[in-house]
This record gives C-alpha cells, structure tokens and sequence, in this order.
C-alpha cells in the first residue's frame, strides 16, 4: 500500500523535551476529559461464516509460554481472548455492566452475603463430547486450588475457610464449595462477600476444562490442545505465536458461534500490528495506545474507544527503602503534573483521576478529598527532607504497553526537575511478574501499572495491588483491607461505594501510591466486523474489555 507508520521509538524520543517544557508552563494539576467518542460505526448486519485473524500484543495478550490451561497458564487473564474462544465463560459482563449468563445461567446471595448459590446450563456438552455438569465444575475449582495453579501464582484467593487459616493460597476445607445438584454449585465464604460473582470475570475459575480430556490427556497434552464447552475448537497452537480456533458445530446457543475460524496470532507493536492489518493480514487488534497510531487507524479502520475501568497508577513499595517513608512518597505526590503529560504526549485522550475507579466501572469518584497534587516547592522541600536526592529509584513497567513506557520516561523528566534520579526498566509479563516475586516482593522499588477494575473487588482490582495479601501489592496496611473487606461485603452498592471513597482518602492521606489516568481501551477492527466489545461499548473487566466470540461476525464490504 506504500503506507508507513511513524515510528512509536521514534515518537519516544521526544517524549522528554515535550514534558520538560509543557511542564514548566504548567499552572498546576489542572484536569483533562477524555477525547471525543469515537465516530459512530455504520455496523454490518451479522453473517454466518467466514474466518479472521486477531492479533495479539506480545509481552501480554500474545504470550502464553505455558499454554492454554487455566490452572498452569500464568498469563491467563492477558490471554482471555482465546480463553473465552475456547472455553466461554460461566457469566459474562454486558453493556452497561449488566452481568449476562453463559455457561452459568443464574445466581443467588444469602442474606448475610457469605454463600452464593449458582446453576449451571443444562444439555452442554464439552467438545470432546463428555457432560458440563456441575461436578465438572467442581473438578476444575478444586483443581484451580491446586498444588500447579499455587505453584503459578494463580490460585484463586477466595474468602473461603482454608485447610491451612494462615495460608491464603491453601485448598478449601471440605464442604467450603460443594455440588449440591447436578447443576447447581454453593460455594460458602467465611466473611460476606456480595462482589463474588463479579470477581468470576476474567479469572482461572470462568474457564472450565473438560475433566475427562484433563485426566486421559496429561496435563501438558491439555495446555497445548486444551478442550473447552465455549465456542471454538483448538485446531492447532504454537506458543507464544499463534493459535487457530475452529467453529465448535456442538455449541448451546443455536446459530453461534457465527465465524468459522479464528487464528489469534502475536504482533511485536502497536506499529506492526496496524501495519499488518493494512496489509489485510489481520481483521482486529485490541487495546491500541499511541495517540497517534489510533488517529492514524481512524482513518481506515472502525475503531472503537470504551469509557476505562483501569486507572494507571504509579505503585511505590512501602516495605522498603525509600518509599518506607511517607515523606518520600508525599514527595513523589508533590512532583508529578500529569496535566501536561495527557496534553502533550496522549492528546487529553483519557481522564486525570485520583482513585482506583474509572468512568467505565461503578463507584467511580475521579477527585478524592485530600489527594496532594503538584506542588513543585513543596516537592523540593519533601525530597530533601527525605533524602531522595541521595538515591536513584528503579522505575519499572509493562514493555508491551507505549502507554506505561511513555508515561514512565515522562515522570523521570518531570521527578529529575525536583533532583530525584531514576533508572527505567520495562519487563515483558513474565518478567513483571518475577520481578514482584524476587525477594519475597522487597527488590522492586515502583511500577507504573493498570489498577482497576469494572468492579473495584474483582480482576486486576484494587486490592491486586493495594491489599496485604496480594503479591502485586507494595502497601501492607490492615486497615485498609478492612476498608476493602468492607467494601466488597455489602450487598447494598450505596454502602460499597461509600467504602471505597474511604478507602481512596486513606490511600491519599498515606500517600501509597499516586493515580494519573484513566486507560480507555481502543479497540481496532476491518470494516464488516461486528460485535460487543468491537463495535458496540463493554465495560472492561481488567484492562481491555472481555469479547464473546461467539457473537462477533464478519460482513466485508463488497
């Protein structure tokens, strides 16, 4: 086509002269709104047949070193494309966040919020033919609570009693979930939690493998040809590259999925991948970031932005030096202007917010009471006080997102002006997460990640990474896990919201870690192309939305 993309390392470059200056222009923390909707997408009618390819950003969605299988997959929420391609999901979340059933067709709390009842759809087969029942289900939770999903660092962190009470990844006791019916599953939580089913989205525990296949095949047969009861077939998969899907002829829902065949195939970058999809070799691309290149994929492709559900926010390790002392991370608070980094860099493409919460999700609340904003003199002060001057911080992100590397060569120029040095580092997932581990979670010093989720409680939520118990968490504060404790045990959203206000003052007051924006996922399609998540708006469960497959469609203009 003779078309070129500008280079996203080239765009880089300039990053820090742009900051440096819009920085010492800028009158304070100000706010920005996020840029106009996308234009409205003229949508094909739906059309039975034909094959796409979907690519996948390496380092995040396009790894999966491990395979497929949710209890050993340690990239399986990244990997929820082709997780719901194959195995579907018990309930999905639908526009406007209303929960919509699947596999799962409904669901009950008790009054005191601590036992939720689900049941399970009738007359589902997996595709190697054996039943979707309830015991499978249990199979598949037990198993996720097992020695392999530990050992990953993936094993759901339910409020259930443990075998072990001061171990949070210990199996459940007996009778803590039980099948109490060929279809119905009860699982009991020992401090109310109305936030459970909303906590199933995007997690090992939606995705439920066909126990016959787990048991006949091995586990490593099973992550490289996974069997599932969702809407496609593994036809083949190379990992890491590319995994191609076809139409599962057995599905529930009469006339889905509608595609014939998908192939979910990695791309390096943003760059290549809109590269590629002018070439015609891909239909779809997911979670698009450079303000340029999505200016640039407007222009010939249906592209569309979705209110955000994760803030970016910059994670400071309170265990240890220097962020221990509150005067250094007041002095982190004080020496940040994201104004101008939206203005300059993104093109006031998202929002400023100040808490765990974006526009996308429920109690969102973008200014909080208290949150210390820029103050360039007061951040000279703190950084003497605190003797940051005297040390260079390690600040490290996700290399897979230009929205995280950017942002954190922007926040090194504008720390350098107050005399804080920092040495970057970005890490592919798997490196990321190693780098959480190492030490016992006491080598890393900050990250710049996503921390939000459609409901504060579930996915990559704010206690993922504020919460004593989570690995990729740098605070350690039992009160503010009360506060979330509290949060997510209420049924009445009223009375979570007004939590989760609390606990935004507190992490401000305590300065634990500083939010910038609001990332609105940008999703990128072929003209012809249709469906929740693609054309019409989806809340984010983590990050990008969750897409069902099973009802998108390709229509190509003729």
């Amino acid at each position: 086509m003779g078309f070129r993309l500008r280079s996203s390392v080239t765009a880089s470059l300039g990053v820090a002269v742009i900051v440096a200056s819009a920085a010492c222009s800028s009158g304070g923390t100000g706010s920005t709104s996020p840029s106009s909707s996308s234009a409205a997408i003229s949508v094909s009618q739906p059309k039975q047949g034909g094959s796409i390819t979907v690519l996948e950003s390496k380092g995040y969605s396009g790894d999966w070193p491990y395979g497929l299988d949710p209890a050993t997959n340690v990239d399986a929420v990244p990997n929820q494309d082709m997780m719901e391609a194959i195995y579907g999901q018990l309930f999905m979340l639908g526009p406007g966040g209303k929960i919509e059933p699947d596999l799962a067709t409904g669901y009950s709390f008790s009054p005191d919020a601590k036992t939720v009842t689900i049941t399970l759809r009738q007359g589902v087969k997996f595709t190697d033919g054996t039943p979707f029942n309830a015991q499978a289900v249990l199979y598949n939770w037990n198993r996720d609570f097992g020695p392999l999903a530990v050992k990953a660092g993936i094993a759901p962190r339910w409020t259930v009693a443990r075998t072990d009470p001061k171990d949070p990844t210990s199996a459940p006791v007996k009778g803590a979930i039980v099948a109490t019916g060929p279809y119905t599953l009860v699982v009991h939580q020992n401090v109310p939690n109305a936030a459970f089913v909303n906590q199933l989205f995007d997690t090992i525990p939606t995705w439920i493998g066909s126990p016959a296949a787990i048991e006949g095949m091995g586990e490593q047969s099973f992550a490289k040809m996974p069997v599932g009861a969702g809407p496609f077939v593994v036809e083949s998969d190379s990992y890491s590259n590319q995994v191609v899907v076809k139409r599962n002829p057995a599905y529930w829902q009469t006339g889905r999925p509608y595609l014939d065949q998908i192939t979910f195939k990695t791309a390096g970058t943003d760059e290549t991948a809109l590269e590629t999809m002018l070439a015609g070799g891909a239909q779809v691309y997911g979670g698009l970031g450079e303000t340029a290149l999505i200016d640039e994929a407007e222009q010939h492709f249906q592209v569309l932005d979705q209110p955000g559900t994760s803030p970016y926010d910059l994670q400071l390790n309170t265990a240890i030096a220097p962020f221990n002392n509150a005067k250094a991370r007041e002095a982190i608070y004080a020496a940040t202007d994201f104004a101008p980094i939206l203005q300059h860099i993104f093109g006031n493409r998202y929002p400023v917010v100040e808490g765990f919460t974006g526009p996308g999700g429920i109690c969102y609340q973008q200014y909080v009471p208290g949150y210390q904003g820029y103050n360039l003199t007061l951040a000279k002060q703190l950084v003497q006080q605190s003797g940051l001057d005297k040390v260079t911080i390690n600040l490290g992100t996700i290399s897979s997102s230009p929205v995280a590397v950017e942002t954190t060569q922007a926040l090194a120029t504008e720390w350098a002006a107050v005399g804080i040095k920092t040495t970057l580092q970005s890490y592919v997932l798997n490196g990321l997460i190693q780098a959480f581990y190492k030490n016992n979670g006491k080598w890393w010093q900050s990250m710049v990640q996503t921390a939000g989720a459609f409901d504060p409680a579930g996915g990559i939520g704010v206690a993922f990474r504020f919460s004593s118990e989570s690995p990729f968490s740098g605070v350690h504060d039992p009160k503010l896990d009360t506060l979330l404790n509290q949060a997510q045990g209420s049924t009445s959203l009223a009375t979570r919201c007004t939590y989760y206000r609390q606990a935004q003052a507190y992490i401000a007051k305590n300065y634990y870690g500083p939010f910038y924006f609001s990332l609105n996922p940008t999703n990128v399609s072929a003209k012809g192309i249709g469906g929740p998540g693609l054309t019409s708006a989806v809340p984010a469960v983590a990050v990008t939305p969750t897409i069902p497959w099973e009802s998108v469609w390709y229509n190509p203009p003729s």
